[in-house]
This record gives structure tokens, C-alpha cells and sequence, in this order.
């Protein structure tokens, strides 16, 4: 099974061929391939691909996932997610909370999210509370814009004054 033969070395050839003088190799040494282990461990650690809700679906409650969730129909709740992706054909009614918020569609309610983008297509009826935001040339949006450092958390809004009670 094993031998000492050195067939697998550079410029050996195998055993019963003539030898030939052997060229100068300019070619730099090839690096080992990983073994097949290091590929199994590696594949188990791949980000699972997005949630996807089709464009026919139509969901009535919340949603929460530490995945992606891509939307495409239509959602009546407050969905929270790391990526959240709003189709063009989508209508979410209902808070959003998100890492990352990309706004295709249209969302009617408050969106929370620490990178919040809104595409040409977005049509957005509510607060945006956010760390950054991008809005597109032709996004609809109707509500109030708020940057605050931890925009997830929403005990940590910014504390009004407290009004005084009214005397008369």
C-alpha cells in the first residue's frame, strides 16, 4: 500500500521509464489542498439562506427570527429579524425591527432599525427610528425621521419632560 517510491515528488518519474533531464520550473509551489474535514466544519457554519414569504401569503400575527426574513405578501404584526427585506409587492401592517431594514414595498407602522433603507418603490406611512438611513429618489414616506444610537431598544428613547399638571 505505502512504499518509499518517489513518484509523487517533483521531476520523479515512474518507476521503469527512462530519466530526462529536468526542466527549471518557474512555477511557484502549489499550497495543499483543505481537507475534506475543514469543508464539512465550514459548511456547517454558512449563514442559512432568508426566510422568503411569498407573494400569495398572507400571515396575521408576529414574527421573530434572529435569520433573514425576506417578505413578498402581505403581514398584519410586528415582524423583528436580523435582515429584513421588504418586496415591492409586500404590505406589512405593523412595527418592524430590524439590523438591517431594506424597504421595497410598503409598511405602514413604526420601523426600527439600525441601517434602514428605503428603494425607489418604498412607501412608508410611520415613524423610522434609526442609527443610519438611505432614502431613494421616489420613496413615499409619510412620518416623522428619529437617529438615536439604539434605535432596537426601545426603552432607551429619548425621555421627554414630563408636562406640568394643568392648574385652574
Amino acid at each position: 500500500m505505502f512504499s518509499k517510491s518517489k513518484i509523487n515528488e517533483p521531476g520523479a518519474k515512474p518507476e521503469g521509464s527512462s530519466p530526462a533531464p529536468a526542466a527549471p520550473s518557474s512555477a511557484a509551489p502549489v499550497a495543499p489542498s483543505a481537507p475534506a474535514s475543514d469543508f464539512k466544519a465550514s459548511a456547517l457554519k454558512a449563514k442559512p439562506p432568508a426566510s422568503i414569504l411569498s407573494s400569495d401569503l398572507h400571515v396575521s400575527g408576529n414574527m421573530k427570527t434572529t435569520g433573514d426574513i425576506q417578505v413578498e405578501g402581505t403581514v398584519e404584526g410586528d415582524i423583528r429579524a436580523h435582515l429584513l427585506t421588504i418586496g415591492e409587492s409586500a404590505t406589512i401592517k405593523g412595527e418592524v425591527t430590524a439590523d438591517d431594514v431594506v424597504i421595497n414595498g410598503r409598511i405602514v407602522g413604526r420601523v426600527r432599525g439600525l441601517k434602514v433603507r428605503l428603494t425607489a418603490t418604498a412607501r412608508v406611512e410611520g415613524d423610522i427610528i434609526h442609527k443610519t438611513i438611505a432614502i431613494e429618489s421616489g420613496a413615499h414616506f409619510e412620518g416623522s425621521v428619529q437617529r438615536q444610537d439604539d434605535p432596537l431598544n426601545p426603552g432607551k428613547a429619548a425621555a421627554k419632560p414630563a408636562a406640568a399638571p394643568a392648574q385652574g
